[in-house]
């Protein structure tokens, strides 16, 4: 669901303006998360599913009725029909995004019957610099993520007794400063510093985030640490950006979900490694007394994930400058 929302804004909105849009999209899904997080304190557990589905109800309808279908042509910068947000497509759109898709890396092969294998798939993530240092970076920060999900709350519990209400509330204040970041922050930045930029002040943020986690000394410090989220909320809306900027027109919702899918891989290994870790760190038989071991090692992970898109910058703007002394001499 959420690759289709960004692909269709994609179509929608001219690359340069899509780090701002996906952030608001991204935004607007925090404040449902936070928004839906408080209204179950008041609702009845009985209900709280029957409200649920008829909220995703309402969705549903409101997606048959308002949201035309875009037809797979994405804008570029050059479409004047790109402003509003929401608009159909021209004849002139379709051109100018044909002829930009021509330039674009990577693409498919040819279209053929059924769907594409995995060897097409892998081939499509690796075609460009951009597309697989994205997934690399993706895979990465997913991977940290959810170890530090995995790991957090009972981090908290031993090393400051934290409740589990006290842990919620930290969870819905770390939500409510990434929704304040992407739908206010990043959308006036973005223009000015581009997502490239905005992606390694994320991921700088994140590790930052993580390590003060892992080395908090007192009960207030965990909430130190969720002020960060302000700039690790950067990260997913840029890295959208950056990929959709890199595939054609017709590309965008397979390119979303491959990242969708590599977030989800590491989402599934993050437990899978971090819960016996966590469990290890924190049980009386252990090598060390350092509680929060298995909190530093999934920063490690975001640690890869920032010198990849650091590494990832500089060979751009090598390329970038090559082009140019390459469009000089000819």
């Amino acid at each position: 669901m959420h690759s289709l929302c960004f692909a269709y804004v994609a179509d929608h909105v001219r690359p340069k303006r899509r780090a701002a849009a996906f952030a608001l999209l991204s935004g607007v899904s925090a404040a449902g998360f936070v928004s839906g997080t408080l209204t179950a304190r008041f609702l009845a557990a009985s209900s709280t599913f029957q409200v649920a589905a008829a909220v995703a109800t309402a969705t549903a309808l409101y997606l048959g009725v308002f949201l035309p279908d875009s037809g797979g042509v994405s804008c570029t910068d050059g479409d004047e029909a790109c402003d509003p947000l929401l608009q159909a497509s021209s004849s002139s759109t379709s051109s100018s995004a044909s002829s930009s898709d021509e330039e674009l890396s990577p693409r498919l092969p040819p279209h053929k019957a059924g769907l594409p294998s995995l060897s097409d798939m892998f081939t499509f993530l690796t075609g460009s610099l951009a597309m697989s240092g994205a997934a690399t970076i993706t895979f990465f920060c997913s991977l940290g993520e959810r170890g530090l999900e995995t790991a957090l709350m009972y981090y908290l519990k031993a090393q400051f007794g934290y409740s589990k209400d006290e842990f919620a509330d930290l969870l819905l204040i770390v939500a409510a400063a990434g929704m304040l970041s992407q739908l206010t922050v990043m959308p006036i930045l973005a223009p000015i510093l581009g997502e490239e930029i905005l992606l390694i002040v994320g991921l700088l943020g994140g590790c930052t985030q993580v390590f003060l986690y892992g080395i908090a000394w007192s009960y207030w410090v965990p909430y130190l640490s969720a002020a960060f989220v302000i700039l690790s909320a950067f990260v997913n809306p840029s890295i959208r950006a950056n990929v959709s900027k890199n595939v054609a027109s017709n590309e965008q919702g397979i390119a979303q979900g491959c990242i969708s899918g590599i977030s989800s891989f590491g989402s599934i290994l993050g437990p899978l490694i971090f819960t016996p870790l966590t469990a290890w760190a924190l049980s009386e038989t252990g090598p060390f007394n350092f509680k929060g071991f298995s909190i530093l090692c999934a920063g490690i992970f975001t640690v890869i994930a920032f010198i990849i898109s650091l590494r990832m910058r500089g060979a751009q703007s090598s390329a970038c400058k090559k082009s140019i002394v390459q469009q000089e001499q000819a």
